[in-house]
């Protein structure tokens, strides 16, 4: 689950705002208003019929997508498997137990438990190592706070886990009451589409009112599994044919786009 974060006074804003807050000043609109989970905890059994958003994260909101091809290409190497870039793109956002199953076919046998546990762990160490700092994708930090300003229900539902996905979320400056699902909270990872549906239970808004934003096919193909429209993201490296075969009502080129195009998604926002 979630490690929950503070947000302490006297910080600059969690999206980015040029103004931090003085110690013992009135607190900014930005800090007070009726956030999307103080809404949906007020209506926990009645669920809020208002359009939200379930966010991916790697690929998605931050730029980590060849970062992680990297680290399990260095990590199936060092385990004596030779797998092309290519093949394990197309596999990133899976969960790990998923991704070694595939290597299984890949390679024409089985991967044992140990070797299993030893490639994702190893995966982890060297991801770190290839990515000690995380980068917002354009428009990421602007699209997030945008929504969250303009009381859009928003949430993050990712196949990766904590403390790995911390770096992340402090890069994008997700504050704490936004909802953050990791895969170390469902039974299962996409694409099968039990992140989605529990972020959007956590959220309080109906399923048939979410769309999900991601950019890779299992994200989308979850979400159809969920019920859920997707809006797909070329930033991480799939084509526009591709997402949309995969399912996408929507593709933009990476979040500054999309936060340009909100009207074609029935988003309004001011300001």
């Amino acid at each position: 689950m979630r490690v929950g974060r503070k947000l302490l006074l006297g910080l600059p804003d969690p999206f980015g705002r040029s103004e931090p807050a003085a110690a013992g000043s009135a607190p900014s609109s930005y800090g007070t208003r009726a956030r999307p989970a103080e809404r949906a905890g007020a209506a926990h059994d009645r669920m809020i019929p208002m359009r939200a958003f379930i966010f991916d994260l790697d690929g998605t909101l931050v730029d980590t997508v060849y970062a992680h091809v990297l680290a399990w290409q260095r990590a199936l190497e060092e385990a004596g498997i030779v797998i092309d870039g290519r093949r394990i793109h197309r596999r990133v956002g899976m969960s790990g137990g998923l991704f070694t199953r595939a290597v299984a076919r890949e390679i024409g046998r089985p991967v044992t438990a140990e070797e299993q546990e030893w490639l994702q762990r190893r995966h982890g160490e060297l991801y770190v190592e290839l990515l000690p700092e995380r980068h917002p994708l354009p428009g990421a930090r602007d699209l997030l706070r945008r929504l969250y300003e303009g009381g859009v229900p928003s949430g993050i539902a990712t196949s990766g886990v904590h403390p790995d996905i911390d770096a992340s979320l402090d890069v994008l400056g997700v504050p704490a009451d936004v909802v953050v699902i990791d895969r170390d909270a469902v039974l299962r990872a996409k694409p099968e589409p039990d992140l989605f549906l529990a972020c959007q239970e956590r959220m309080g808004v109906r399923r048939e009112d979410c769309y999900v934003v991601g950019d890779a096919v299992w994200d989308l193909l979850a979400a159809r599994r969920a019920g859920m429209l997707s809006v797909g993201l070329l930033s991480g490296g799939y084509g526009e044919d591709e997402l949309i075969r995969a399912g996408a009502f929507r593709v933009y080129r990476d979040p500054q786009d999309m936060l340009d195009s909100l009207d074609e998604l029935g988003i309004t926002l001011h300001g």
